[in-house]
């Protein structure tokens, strides 16, 4: 029987995924929690969710999935559109993903919950993490603070996933910045 705290991961990817939930699963039992309604279009989010779910089963931890709800994302973002990346756009949106993720939590009986998007340079992990303690407080959940890509891990991750080989995205996700790339 394994004794280590349960954590629910939002994950954003499978190549960020890979490396992050192999560092939690050293301290915690891991379930992950596939929920990205802002990834356009729909052949690059069934993409990501494949490989997530390959490097699912390689870790071997449970994967959670969530609906892909992009009608309510374009709802919640569309007046933001021009914002620059790492704009109000991208507030809206991780609050929106963090916000899921709790309930989730909440709903499977999981005291703590964290993201592994704070890996990612174009993510910043202060307002993740500001944005993850205001929702923990709300849902009375434990937000795991990080940043992942402290200690080069960006780039271990991009490694890993090449080692592994994954397909690796070139652009968050959204239709806003995949037009920009």
């Amino acid at each position: 029987m394994d004794n280590k705290p349960k954590i629910l991961a939002h994950l954003c990817c499978a190549p960020d995924a890979l490396y992050v939930v192999g560092l939690l699963q050293a301290s915690y039992l891991v379930t992950g929690y596939f929920y990205n309604p802002n990834i356009h279009p729909e052949e690059e989010y069934r993409l990501r969710l494949e490989e997530t779910r390959r490097v699912a089963r390689h870790l071997e931890f449970e994967l959670v999935e969530g609906e892909y709800e992009v009608d309510r994302w374009f709802q919640l973002t569309e007046k933001f559109k021009d914002e620059p990346e790492k704009g109000r756009r991208c507030h809206i949106c991780y609050a929106w993903r963090l916000n899921k993720t709790a309930e989730k939590a909440k709903e499977l009986g999981i005291p703590l919950f964290t993201t592994i998007m704070s890996i990612s340079p174009w993510k910043s992990s202060a307002v993740l993490n500001r944005i993850g303690r205001m929702t923990g407080r709300k849902y009375g959940l434990e937000f795991l603070e990080a940043d992942f890509k402290k200690k080069d891990g960006f780039n271990k991750s991009v490694l890993l996933s090449k080692q592994f080989g994954l397909y690796r995205q070139n652009y968050c996700g959204c239709l806003y910045s995949w037009r920009t790339r």
